[in-house]
């Protein structure tokens, strides 16, 4: 992977980018324009990824071939109001713009600069006439500038540029396909300040959803109350209650192709909570639950209809196969990955999981402990091989 630095203050999340770049075993190759040097030295980069910073066009005089020709994806970062202005006049007076104007493969921009140098009807035309050669874009992002300064102009942050540059780089085998997710926990509530929850991170279902918008899918995520920031790119519905997943999971389902339920969905729920907060008197309280909507069964309809294939997640305790098949078949799904209580690999609050995958055409399949993010793509390339 080729990243290109040019001279903005947003050069030093360039850095980040960089590490975390190489922290997810890409080879990475950096060049700095000679205002970028101004910001942050070649020998960060070098100590970021164990490979020389290339600054000058004189160093080495093919490097502008073969830097752009050896790379699968070249990312802009910051891509600066001046630097977009000489890439759209196919400009190559540096290194950096001689290398992109070469470049064979796809160019990620990742622009950062004052919001009224970013709405200037030059840059306006700039981008657009970048668009038309078929770069593509992240930001910039709304937030603090340089001076003190709020506005649209901020560099997007490595999470979202590592997103967007995984989304060029993976097959689109789920292209045009609509992809629904449910993560996280549902509350149900008591009084105003108090309900019954569960421990679910929400992990597995952005995990889910991250991985099928990387691979091209239009994703919408109904998540219940979780810590995780979302994942980039996917459309994010929040709720709190079953009845509101509810709500949003049948809305959503209407032009679906793909359900992955991974939310943990409250089983019981109180059928009055109370309006007012309900005072410690010392006497106890007694609770009268009565079981809350089963999202499976009341979407089944919708599912039926609109063919979606549909994937689910059991947590199971005794005979997990067995209660996993007896779940796949009372509730119509296609898919069932089972978890096990008490495996310390496994379920709320950790990184990693472990399932069993039972499918309704008869297949078992047992994963080993692998990251959440594994999990994911596994459970997807599985569900793929049955999507059409």
């Amino acid at each position: 992977m080729l990243v290109v630095v040019t001279g903005g203050i947003a050069a030093y999340k360039t850095a980040y980018l960089v590490r975390r770049l190489h922290e997810a075993d890409a080879l990475v190759d950096v060049v700095l324009t000679p205002s970028a040097e101004k910001f942050v030295g070649r020998v960060t980069f070098e100590g970021l990824t164990g490979r020389p910073a290339r600054t000058s066009l004189w160093e080495r005089p093919l490097d502008h071939i073969e830097l752009g020709s050896e790379a699968d994806l070249a990312v802009v970062a910051p891509a600066t109001a001046d630097f977009l202005s000489k890439m759209a006049a196919g400009g190559a007076d540096t290194l950096a713009a001689a290398t992109l104007l070469a470049a064979a493969c796809p160019v990620l921009l990742c622009p950062a600069m004052n919001e009224r140098m970013w709405e200037h009807p030059a840059t306006r035309r700039n981008i657009e006439t970048l668009r038309e050669f078929g770069l593509e874009m992240v930001g910039p992002d709304r937030g603090d500038l340089a001076e003190g300064e709020i506005g649209i102009g901020r560099m997007s942050e490595p999470a979202g540029i590592m997103a967007v540059a995984g989304r060029m780089l993976e097959e689109a085998t789920l292209r045009e396909r609509r992809i629904v997710v449910t993560a996280g926990p549902t509350r149900a509530p008591i009084d105003p300040v108090r309900y019954i929850g569960n421990r679910s991170s929400g992990h597995m279902g952005q995990a889910l959803a991250a991985s099928a918008w990387r691979r091209g899918a239009d994703v919408v995520l109904v998540s219940g109350p979780v810590a995780r920031p979302h994942p980039y790119g996917v459309e994010v519905v929040e709720v709190e209650t079953s009845d509101e997943m509810l709500e949003a999971l049948s809305a959503a389902l209407g032009s679906a192709h793909l359900l992955l339920m991974a939310a943990a969905v409250a089983d019981f729920v109180s059928p009055s909570p109370s309006s007012s907060k309900i005072k410690k008197d010392g006497s106890g309280l007694e609770l009268g639950l009565v079981s809350g909507p089963d999202l499976l069964k009341e979407t089944r309809g919708i599912r039926e209809e609109r063919g979606v294939l549909t994937l689910g997640f059991a947590l199971e305790t005794d005979t997990p196969v067995e209660n996993g098949r007896s779940k796949l078949e009372s509730k119509k799904m296609d898919f069932v990955a089972i978890n096990e209580v008490g495996d310390p690999a496994a379920g709320f609050d950790v990184p990693t999981n472990r399932v069993t995958l039972l499918d309704r055409w008869g297949g078992l399949e047992e994963f080993p402990v692998l990251s959440k993010e594994e999990v994911a793509d596994r459970l997807l390339d599985r569900v793929e091989a049955r999507l059409d």
